[in-house]
């Protein structure tokens, strides 16, 4: 997603003259189109991530809107007290966007994974996560972003292109609805590739309604409950941690809807079970966010 990433901002940039851009010293072979096209406005900070937020919050203030880039690790923790006090609280345009999110760095281990991201930033005051599952879905996102000017956090991965099937349900996007589904499922980001893999089984393909979430903190419109509740059983897929995540923050969401359920499964980011790292496949396989092992639970669905 990032060489979509960088060409769109590159259009933004070209038609907002407003629009600053700013890195943590990382973006190369990836971000020269930005320099070039944006001068002055395109400023390397450094490995200063602290001060690149600080920077970005005082620029905003001033009527600029910033993006602070870097990979999702260094972007989120490191500044995450810069974000909360400077930009938050005073609902300012400062975005940032962090490269890699999830297992995405994979053997580089767990100072570069990203896996309890959500929880921190969706917390926040005035903060909206973006998290897109697919490569067409940057642009677009980016967009709303720069039109709405409040505090957001893009969360960057290595997607696909989006199914042809495209309905808006609020936070959530229904990319399948099955006639007599055996469930529903609603996936975070570009795992979601390892669900419409599990979903090319023939006894899976066109049993079950399928979602995408791409926001956090959530809001979702009444239909989407609706599918869920008619399907009954629930699996919800996510690169992350389970507190704070995308099955937490769904289920109060289904609570305070009256939505009642006879399964729901929830697969997500355990960490490092065994105390080693891999690549971002390997994470994945260990905490079950597999295709093959996402096949198997929706198989139980089937019983």
């Amino acid at each position: 997603m990032r060489r979509e990433f960088s060409d769109a901002i590159e259009k933004i940039a070209i038609e907002d003259e407003k629009v600053v851009f700013i890195t943590g010293d990382l973006g190369y072979n990836a971000l020269e189109n930005l320099q070039a096209a944006m001068g002055n406005r395109f400023i390397n900070a450094g490995v200063a991530e602290q001060n690149m937020v600080g920077l970005a919050a005082g620029l905003a203030y001033k009527g600029f809107k910033v993006f602070c880039y870097s990979i999702a690790p260094f972007v989120v923790y490191r500044c995450w007290e810069q974000f909360r006090n400077d930009v938050c609280l005073h609902n300012l345009p400062v975005f940032l966007v962090g490269n890699g999110g999830g297992y995405g760095y994979g053997i580089m281990g767990s100072s570069h994974h990203a896996i309890e991201d959500l929880a921190g930033l969706s917390s926040l005051q005035n903060v909206k996560c973006w998290i897109p599952a697919f490569s067409d879905e940057v642009e677009p996102f980016l967009n709303q972003i720069v039109a709405d000017a409040r505090p957001a956090y893009l969360r960057l991965g290595a997607g696909k292109k989006t199914p042809s099937l495209d309905t808006d349900f609020g936070g959530l996007k229904l990319l399948y609805k099955a006639s007599n589904a055996k469930g529903s499922i609603v996936s975070l980001g570009p795992v979601a590739n390892n669900v419409m893999n599990a979903l090319e089984n023939e006894e899976l393909s066109g049993q079950f309604n399928v979602f995408t979430a791409y926001n956090l903190p959530m809001k979702i419109e009444k239909e989407a409950f609706q599918l869920i509740q008619e399907a009954e059983k629930l699996l919800v897929v996510e690169e992350h941690v389970s507190t704070g995540g995308l099955a937490q923050q769904l289920s109060v969401q289904l609570l305070e809807n009256g939505v009642s359920l006879k399964k729901f499964v929830s697969l997500r980011a355990e960490g490092y079970p065994d105390g080693t790292y891999g690549s971002q496949t390997y994470h994945q396989t260990q905490s079950g966010l597999d295709s093959q092992n996402i096949a198997i639970k929706l198989k139980c669905f089937m019983e």
